[in-house]
């Protein structure tokens, strides 16, 4: 029953989202506090042994502050830097993308990622940064996630170290050309997450790399 609901809340945000008259900026924010209250009635509701009340008023009223505050917004500096990544992106076969949650997602080709075992960067990879890290300082209101990836090659414990290598040197390179290290969060995930098989050498050069994510936080109430 509590799932339906849930369910339930995050339809009512997206149409909360879709409502006229709203910026994108309200959309994303809207989205969230709709989202946040209805999660924080029901988990309310739960902790009071199922009966409505003040219980409930209250997880409603603090999953719409976690909600209005957490997320990501999809503003008009965001549509700004997606089009500048798109224009710097020409010929380097990278596809920029927006995602669910409103970030800007970097695809880079498997032909610009890494050798097996490796977590140096290769040329091609650096002539997209180079680009790439231009648009960042350009639009510095921007917070960016990288996530290292490897493939089935080796251990669970040297990838998941290689992973992180792999988002280490992306950060490090981006950093050297002007972008603040601060902005930069980095992770990796091993094999865990491959996009391709692991069976073939194109397969497993596709999972061989970073995965960049630009996003830009809503704002807080």
């Amino acid at each position: 029953m509590q799932c339906a609901r849930i369910i339930v809340a995050i339809t009512a945000g997206g149409l909360i989202a879709g409502c006229a008259n709203m910026s994108e900026t309200q959309k994303g924010t809207a989205t969230g506090a709709g989202i946040g209250a209805a999660v924080g009635g029901i988990l309310g509701a739960a902790t009071a042994g199922g009966h409505t009340g003040r219980s409930a008023a209250t997880g409603a009223a603090v999953g719409a502050a976690i909600g209005a505050a957490g997320g990501y917004v999809w503003s008009k500096k965001m549509e700004d830097q997606r089009r500048a990544m798109e224009q710097a992106s020409q010929g380097t076969g990278v596809k920029v993308e927006q995602t669910a949650d409103n970030r800007l997602k970097l695809d880079i080709p498997a032909d610009a990622s890494f050798d097996v075992g490796r977590a140096e960067l290769k040329p091609a990879m650096r002539t997209v940064l180079n680009k790439y890290a231009t648009t960042l300082n350009q639009h510095t209101v921007t917070t960016i996630e990288i996530i290292g990836h490897t493939d089935s090659t080796g251990s669970d414990a040297f990838n998941d170290r290689l992973s992180l290598e792999r988002a280490q040197s992306t950060r490090d390179y981006l950093v050297q050309h002007g972008v603040a290290a601060t902005r930069i969060a980095i992770a990796g995930h091993g094999e865990r997450e491959p996009v391709a098989s692991n069976d073939t050498d194109s397969g497993r050069a596709a999972n061989r790399r970073v995965e960049i994510y630009v996003a830009e936080a809503a704002p807080k109430k």
